[in-house]
């Protein structure tokens, strides 16, 4: 019997690492069957190409590689992390949370595209060479941490002035890049009627345990019920 796969997508500053985690405990309390994975799949060998890739080995500026070369790397990563740790598990019926999947790949590779036919193209070759040719699992549902443009923003001014410079990999540039993000999640919620979960309100983010139940009322909404002791 086939389990559930879902995901956890949003972008930086989110909390994806944290509701991942509370949604999986909240699960394995009500007895369900659950296993939390994240990509890429830094203690992997099999993400060495990604781990060159963000650092910059095959140039400073993410446009260097074109989309398809670069979801072939995070897409090999995700499938040896499937083979090797989750596909019996998954394939026994248990639920799979994942931080982030194929979903960040679309994003942060269609963002490369402006013409719409060609992002189209895009996103409908990765479609076919994950799920269909790769033989990943499709998500049964995508929980996206939708956060306004405005406080993603503000979140990584604040960590940039904590660190007092740049932070993270060649996909943190600045807040064109921000918002283009922002447009292409748009865009991948709407083709792929991801769900939506409000992680703000009047402008400020709403608690972690706010968020949390939204995540695990959806979560339910999917058709997995309640364990009756």
């Amino acid at each position: 019997m086939k389990g559930k796969l879902f995901i956890i997508e949003g972008g930086d500053g989110s909390g994806k690492a944290t509701q991942t985690k509370l949604l999986a405990e909240h699960l394995k309390n009500d007895g369900y069957p659950v296993m939390a994975v994240s990509y890429p799949d830094y203690d992997s060998d099999s993400s060495a190409l990604v781990k060159m890739y963000l650092r910059g080995d095959f140039g400073r500026d993410a446009d260097a590689v074109n989309p398809y070369a670069a979801s072939a790397f995070f897409a090999v990563d995700r499938f040896a992390s499937y083979q090797m740790k989750w596909k019996a598990f998954y394939d026994q019926g248990g639920i799979v949370i994942a931080d982030r999947y194929t979903t960040s790949n679309m994003l942060y590779q269609m963002i490369k595209i402006d013409d719409a036919d060609l992002r189209k193209n895009y996103l409908d070759w990765l479609e076919d060479f994950e799920f269909r040719k790769m033989g990943l699992p499709e998500p049964d549902a995508v929980f996206l941490l939708d956060v306004p443009l405005a406080v993603t923003q503000g979140l990584m001014a604040d960590r940039v002035g904590k660190t007092g410079g740049e932070t993270g990999d060649i996909h943190e540039k600045n807040g064109q890049f921000l918002a283009k993000c922002h447009a292409a999640y748009d865009e991948l919620a709407h083709r792929y009627e991801w769900k939506r979960i409000a992680c703000a309100e009047g402008g400020q983010l709403r608690t972690i345990e706010a968020i949390h139940d939204d995540v695990y009322r959806r979560v339910l909404e999917t058709g997995i019920q309640p364990v009756h002791q």
